[in-house]
């Protein structure tokens, strides 16, 4: 189970239904109509990082990469959160030790960093895991 904004929800059901029927079954395709591989993300997210950085030079010097915007994605959660386990359940570590590496670089630097950038609408609150989640963990 992957938590997600309700905003992302609602574009990945669409996309879902948008779809030709009788596709693979894999959320993101590529021109075949089979599921998409991380060397195709990897391809993409280059293509659209040299032409985002067309209209904002200072994008071409900056490393961009699926780990990168994990590892953003991650500190904007801690940053939000304030709490490393949300952080490691989102990114689907197994142990705290895993999720460690966010605590050891330099905090200060790092949320002064993401509050310059435009806030996702990550707002505090207590993450709750549906009944269905817990029950699964449970079984196990």
């Amino acid at each position: 189970m992957l938590p997600l904004w309700q905003e992302t929800a609602a574009a990945i059901r669409a996309w879902i239904a948008a779809r030709p029927s009788g596709s693979d079954t894999a959320l993101f395709l590529n021109n075949a109509g089979r599921a998409m591989t991380r060397a195709g993300f990897e391809y993409i997210l280059a293509k659209h990082a040299t032409e985002a950085s067309r209209n904002t030079p200072s994008l071409a010097t900056k490393p961009i990469s699926p780990h990168v915007l994990r590892h953003s994605c991650a500190m904007h959660m801690l940053q939000a959160t304030k709490d490393i386990r949300k952080v490691a359940l989102w990114l689907g570590h197994t142990t705290l030790q895993s999720t460690e590496s966010y605590l050891r670089a330099d905090p200060a630097e790092k949320f002064e960093m993401l509050s310059a950038l435009t806030p996702l609408g990550i707002q505090l609150g207590k993450f709750r895991p549906p009944d269905k989640l817990i029950s699964m963990l449970n079984s196990r």
